[in-house]
C-alpha cells in the first residue's frame, strides 16, 4: 500500500476518498482514510484542550484530557462510510461531491463511552437529543454569516455503550485531519454522525434543527419539494467490488471475485454474486467477523470463464435484518445512501 494515495475531489475543502479498489486489509492506515470536509480545517491548541457538557443536565461539567482519559476506556472496530460515498453513480445525476466508492474506510478507535460522560453530568428528565459542536466552521452559500459543524443524536443512541468519544485511531493519538484531539464515533450510522474535532455537547430537550441537520444530510426523495423528507441516520446493507477492476481485460481461465460488504443493523449473512448481468446469482464465501465488531466482512468468488466476450459482474449482500441490496437506489436529491447492487464490467480475451 505504499505506493497508493487517496483521490482527490476537491483541495478547498479537503475532500479525498480512499482508493477502495487497492486496500488489501482491514485496518487502514490514516494516510489512506478517507477525508470528508464541509470546511477549512480548525485551528487548536492541545494544552488548552478541554471539554463542556452542558444544557439539559444537572450538572454542567468541564472535562480536561486527562480526566477523559482516566475513564475505563474501549476500542472498537468501525467501518466508517460517508453518506455520500457512491453518489456519482446516482442516474440521474445529482449536484454535490462525485464520490465513487471510496468514501468508506475503517480502522481501530479507543475512547471512553458517550454514555459515561453525560452520565456524569446527570441527564436530565426530558432530554431529548445530544447535540455535538465541532470546531470547524465556515460559510454556507445558503446561509448568512458564518456557521459551526453541529450535529445531534438521539439520547437512546447517545446512550448506546459503544456511541464513544475516541482520543486514539489504531494505537496512536487520533491525527489532526481525522479530529484530533477528540471526535465522536457513531458505529452503524454514516460518517456525518462522528463529529470530529469536539468542542463541546449539550443536551436539549427539543429537537435540533440545525443545517447540517435539516438541509444537508436529509433524504428528499422529490426532486422539487420537501415531501418525504426523513434523516439519514444508519447505514444501509451494501458491498463493494474490489478485485477485478472495472474495465479490467482478463484471460480465460479462473479468477478471484472478491469485495467487501458491510451493514448498518446486524451483520452481513450472505454475498451474492452474479456474473451474467444479475440472470443467476451464486453465494461468495465470507470471511470472519467477530462479535462486536463494527466493521466490514470481505468476501471472495472463484468464477471459471470459458469463453470471450464483456461480462457484468455483480454483488449484492443480505444482512442479519433481512435487508438486501437492491438492483436500483433509493433516488434523492442530495445523493444520500447509494446502496444498489453493485457492478463492474471485464472483457475477456
Amino acid at each position: 500500500m505504499q505506493n497508493i494515495s487517496l483521490t482527490v475531489h476537491k483541495l478547498h475543502p479537503e475532500n479525498k476518498e480512499t482508493p477502495i479498489q487497492f486496500i488489501e486489509t482491514d485496518i487502514l492506515p490514516p494516510r489512506l482514510f478517507y477525508r470528508r470536509n464541509h470546511f477549512s480545517y480548525p485551528r487548536l491548541t492541545y494544552s488548552y484542550y478541554w471539554l463542556p457538557i452542558n444544557g439539559h443536565v444537572q450538572i454542567p461539567r468541564i472535562f480536561t484530557m486527562h480526566e477523559i482519559m482516566k475513564f475505563p476506556a474501549k476500542t472498537i472496530k468501525v467501518a466508517t462510510e460517508c453518506a455520500g460515498n457512491k453518489r456519482g453513480l446516482f442516474e440521474p445525476k445529482v449536484f454535490g461531491e462525485q464520490w465513487e466508492k471510496g468514501g468508506i474506510s475503517q480502522g481501530n478507535w479507543k475512547g471512553v463511552s458517550l454514555r459515561t460522560l453525560l452520565e456524569a453530568a446527570g441527564i436530565k428528565d426530558g432530554a431529548k437529543e445530544v447535540v455535538v459542536e465541532g470546531y470547524d466552521y465556515g460559510k454556507r452559500t445558503d446561509l448568512e454569516g458564518v456557521v459551526p459543524f453541529k450535529r445531534s443524536l438521539p439520547v437512546e443512541k447517545a446512550l448506546h455503550p459503544d456511541t464513544i468519544i475516541a482520543y486514539e485511531y489504531n494505537n496512536q493519538p487520533i491525527p489532526f485531519k481525522h479530529g484530533y484531539p477528540l471526535r465522536l464515533i457513531v458505529p452503524q450510522w454514516y460518517g456525518m454522525a462522528s463529529v470530529k474535532w469536539i468542542k463541546q455537547i449539550t443536551l436539549i430537550d427539543s429537537h435540533f434543527t440545525g443545517p447540517f441537520q435539516s438541509m444537508d444530510y436529509v433524504y428528499f426523495p422529490n426532486k422539487n419539494n420537501d415531501e418525504g423528507a426523513v434523516p439519514v441516520t444508519g447505514l444501509k446493507v451494501n458491498s463493494t467490488i474490489q478485485k477485478p477492476l472495472d474495465r479490467e481485460i482478463l484471460n480465460i481461465g479462473k479468477h478471484v471475485i472478491k469485495g467487501i460488504a458491510w451493514t448498518g443493523k446486524g451483520d452481513i449473512t450472505k454475498v451474492e454474486i452474479s456474473t451474467d448481468k444479475g440472470q443467476t446469482w451464486a453465494f461468495a464465501e465470507i470471511g470472519h467477523h467477530s462479535p462486536g465488531n463494527y466493521g466490514w466482512v470481505p468476501w471472495s468468488y472463484e468464477w471459471a470463464v470459458e469463453a470471450k466476450g464483456e461480462y457484468t459482474i455483480m454483488s449484492k449482500a443480505t444482512d442479519s435484518s433481512n435487508r438486501t441490496q437492491p438492483s436500483n437506489p433509493f433516488w434523492n436529491r442530495n445523493g444520500y445512501g447509494y446502496n444498489a447492487w453493485d457492478q463492474i464490467t471485464v472483457k475477456i480475451e
